[in-house]
């Protein structure tokens, strides 16, 4: 088979402090690369950069192991409402829906959004939408979930980091991390980015995400960004854009994360992103202690799963 361009992918599960809420290394790690070898036969099969990171965000909402869809974090008030963004690089049409609640795939929605001309709803407009695609009404509510807003509530929400998840007797401050996001180049050599997220949890009733902005999803043809991490920081440093705009501006995909990333560190936040650029060069970046992030070069499947702590950033070219 004869490719114009070799795909590449990269998708993530969120960022934070610990795998042991999710059950450990090898279980995230088997998690991810099912859903990169599946993603992957889709673009090697001539599916489009936006149907493949559509495709990727339905897997991994419906995976409970991460918050966003199934298994997502709940609200101050008990009730999950997520958020969810897909940007097509090379129309570069945004749209995306914030806090819909009861629908099994917020990017679902954000895709039929892509040809709207009005390409965002918030919440009480995205419910009637999903009535009007006749979306089924579904519960995303998870045991841990609920029991993680049990405890969380028993301490009157007055942690200054209300991030508890509870599991299997262990306490691990992981949620608000919490955020999904997938991005592709195909074989027309057309990028696309599409994130989703549960929010980070005991939020103020009415909070936006960055993951419905394009300050945490971004593409144009030249580079394509998912950021995860704690959403305010993201929104503050407008980091997807930013990246972006640098690659656009002529910097190298690496030397643009590198130099955002710098900045990020100064400003004490908390994220991470994935990233691909127009002539394959896949990225990562974290100021968190991990990020949950796989890919495929084109010739193997890899993760930065096992990355040290701290500020790192990897980019390379197969």
């Amino acid at each position: 088979m004869n490719l114009a361009v070799q795909p590449k992918l990269i998708i993530h599960g969120g960022a934070g402090s610990s795998l042991k809420s999710k059950g450990g290394v090898e279980v995230v790690r088997l998690a991810l690369y099912t859903i990169v070898e599946e993603v992957y036969s889709l673009l090697l099969s001539g599916a489009s950069a936006k149907e493949a990171a559509v495709r990727g965000c339905q897997m991994l909402e419906d995976d409970p192991c991460f918050n966003s869809g199934t298994g997502s974090v709940l609200q101050s008030d008990g009730q999950i409402r997520m958020s969810a963004s897909l940007m097509d690089g090379t129309s570069q049409i945004f749209s995306g829906v914030i806090n819909v609640s009861r629908v099994k795939n917020p990017i679902d929605m954000a895709q039929f959004l892509q040809t709207s001309p009005d390409r965002v709803l918030s919440d009480f407009g995205a419910a009637e939408l999903a009535r009007e695609l006749q979306i089924p009404s579904y519960n995303c509510l998870t045991e841990l979930r609920l029991q993680e807003w049990i405890q969380e509530r028993q301490g009157n929400f007055n942690k200054v980091m209300a991030e508890v998840v509870a599991e299997q007797g262990l306490l691990e401050t992981n949620a608000r991390r919490g955020t999904i996001g997938v991005v592709a180049l195909d074989t027309n050599g057309r990028l696309a980015a599409g994130t989703s997220t549960g929010g980070k949890g005991f939020e103020r009733i009415g909070r936006v995400s960055d993951s419905a902005m394009p300050a945490g999803n971004y593409a144009t043809q030249d580079a394509a960004v998912s950021c995860t991490g704690i959403g305010e920081d993201i929104i503050d440093e407008c980091l997807a854009p930013r990246i972006v705009v640098r690659v656009t501006d002529g910097m190298s995909l690496k030397d643009a994360m590198e130099r955002t990333f710098a900045e990020a560190s100064k400003h004490n936040r908390d994220l991470g992103a994935i990233a691909l650029d127009a002539h394959g060069a896949i990225a990562w970046g974290k100021t968190s202690d991990v990020i949950l992030a796989a890919y495929h070069d084109g010739e193997k499947i890899g993760d930065t799963l096992e990355i040290p702590v701290g500020t790192a950033i990897g980019c390379f070219k197969s």
